[in-house]
């Protein structure tokens, strides 16, 4: 079943891509889910130093 989650696209140098793949293999993740772990954190250090981050519901 397709996902319903919004897709993200980035241009990325071959070989820190490379490197992300390798670092990905080694913490057992797909490249994927290894960019999802990384924004979670620098996301969770962003709202640790300057608040969290809130959007208006309207």
């Amino acid at each position: 079943m397709p996902s319903s989650l919004p897709q993200f696209t980035i241009r990325i140098d071959p070989e820190l891509l490379k490197k992300l793949r390798y670092v990905a293999e080694y913490n057992a993740r797909s490249a994927n889910r290894e960019v999802e772990v990384l924004i979670r954190e620098h996301v969770a250090q962003f709202e640790k130093d300057h608040g969290k981050i809130s959007f208006d519901e309207k």
